[in-house]
């Protein structure tokens, strides 16, 4: 496989899983903002941040604007100059798939073009201002559906090899990042009724669509700490930074290292990733998580660079979405 279309895959792969993640992000945030007893300040601020875009945002539309829940969603979902908004990853998976339809194949295409047709047309616009929720529940469906067809209608080559790659180390940041703006939440709410701690644990669950696998492994009693082993740590949960990171690493093992420069080095660093995350295991959920979760979203970032820059050609690059220190 050529480069070019090898690059094309990793980045489509990231990009569909990053609208879903976000739509999905900012769903979980309206509710628990609607239902907490919280200010929206202590709700929307911590989403800005652990995407990256906190200095951006602020920059654009002011300090005030990181607690006013309009103004974040407008910004998570449509700014055409946030790198990480849902437009710029809709547009660019669009983009991605169209330029390699003959290696993914017309259904993948197709769910691809008529999620961007949607989004950019006026009845998304529309249904924006009076159902929101549905349309952040739209773009999950169509993220899933491109997802679902990538594993039941390619050829399980190199090309869906990237692609999932992609998939994967994008979910290992999402899911970290996730982790840590609930984290800053749990630290704002800190002293409240254990009836709200609670509601904090049940709305991180569901923001990494863990709810039901949580529910059905713990039988119905819900702990902090109970939760965030469980995204952290759960081997058979396909959303947790364990089962995400051996997936991601299991695919680099496929590739041999002199196919793409840049691919041992990035199979190294998730392998030490893996072996520390067991480490952590066996320490104990650390009372602070949030340098653990900085580290797996740093290092995952690293890793992407230098695939990337092995598929380009060049030395690594860094991630557009970085994570706030």
């Amino acid at each position: 496989m050529i480069s070019r279309v090898a690059d094309h895959c990793f980045w489509l792969g990231r990009y569909i899983e990053r609208a879903e993640s976000t739509a999905r992000l900012l769903q979980v945030t309206r509710t628990l903002a609607f239902d907490a007893e919280l200010p929206p300040l202590y709700c929307w601020r911590p989403l800005v941040i652990v995407s990256g875009q906190y200095p951006a945002l602020t920059e654009d539309l002011g300090a005030e604007a990181a607690g006013n829940g309009e103004a974040v969603q407008r910004y998570m979902t449509w700014a055409p100059d946030n790198s990480v908004s849902i437009r710029t990853s809709i547009r660019a998976a669009r983009e991605g798939a169209r330029s390699i339809r003959e290696v993914i194949g017309h259904d993948i295409w197709e769910a691809a073009n008529e999620l961007y047709l949607w989004f950019m047309g006026e009845e998304a616009a529309a249904q924006y201002l009076h159902d929101r929720d549905e349309v952040y529940k739209h773009i999950r469906r169509s993220g899933q559906l491109c997802l679902g067809l990538v594993r039941s209608t390619m050829m399980h080559d190199e090309a869906m090899d990237f692609l999932w790659l992609g998939v994967m180390l994008e979910r290992v940041g999402q899911t970290a990042r996730t982790l840590d703006m609930h984290h800053h939440i749990r630290g704002a709410a800190e002293g409240q009724q254990p009836l709200l701690q609670n509601a904090l644990s049940l709305s991180l669950l569901r923001a990494c669509s863990g709810f039901e696998a949580y529910m059905r492994k713990q039988q119905g009693r819900v702990t902090g700490e109970s939760v965030t082993a469980f995204l952290l740590f759960e081997n058979r949960f396909p959303r947790s930074l364990r089962y995400c990171l051996r997936t991601a690493l299991g695919l680099t093992k496929r590739f041999p290292p002199a196919s793409i420069g840049g691919i041992a080095k990035a199979r190294k660093r998730l392998d030490a990733l893996d072996h520390w995350l067991d480490g952590q295991e066996v320490a104990g959920v650390p009372l602070s998580e949030h340098a653990l979760l900085t580290h797996i979203v740093d290092e995952t970032g690293a890793a992407c660079g230098e695939l990337q820059g092995g598929l380009e050609g060049e030395e690594p690059v860094a991630d557009t979405q970085t994570q706030s220190q």
